[in-house]
C-alpha cells in the first residue's frame, strides 16, 4: 500500500548523527523532506524522540517506525532553516526554484476631470 504524502521526498545522502538520552549513532539522511526524514545505518524504536544533528544544528525528531538497519523519523516543525534546509533545498535543484519575479504592471497616467473628479 502506497502512501499519500504531503511532501515530495527528495534523494539526498546526509551524513549525520542521531542523539538520544542515553545513546550517540552515526547514520545517512537517504530521502528528505520539510517533515522528516529516512535514515539509514542505525535505528531506534519507534516512538522514540531524538534529535539529528548537522554542522552544530539540531532538529528534533519522532521515530515513526524502524527497522533493522533504517528509521523514519517526523519533524515536528517543518524545516524552514539550517544546514539541513539547505541541504534539501539544493539537492531540489532549480526545478522546485520559485519562478523568477514579475515585474508589476505600469498603472496608467490619471486622467483629470473625469468622473468624481472636479474640475478646476
Amino acid at each position: 500500500m502506497q502512501v499519500k504524502r504531503s511532501r515530495e521526498r527528495i534523494i539526498v545522502d546526509i551524513p549525520i548523527v542521531v542523539t538520544t538520552v542515553l545513546d550517540s549513532l552515526e547514520g545517512t539522511i537517504v530521502d528528505l523532506s520539510e517533515g522528516g526524514a529516512q535514515i539509514v545505518g542505525c535505528s531506534l524504536p519507534a516512538r522514540s524522540q531524538c534529535q539529528i544533528d548537522l554542522d552544530g544544528y539540531t532538529v528534533f525528531g519522532t521515530v515513526q517506525w524502524s527497522e533493522e538497519d533504517r528509521m523514519g523519523i517526523r519533524f515536528p516543525y517543518l524545516l524552514s532553516d539550517g544546514p539541513l534546509y539547505e541541504r534539501l533545498k539544493m539537492a531540489r535543484g532549480p526545478r522546485h526554484a520559485p519562478p523568477p519575479a514579475r515585474p508589476r504592471p505600469q498603472m496608467a497616467a490619471p486622467v483629470m476631470g473625469g468622473f468624481g473628479r472636479r474640475m478646476v
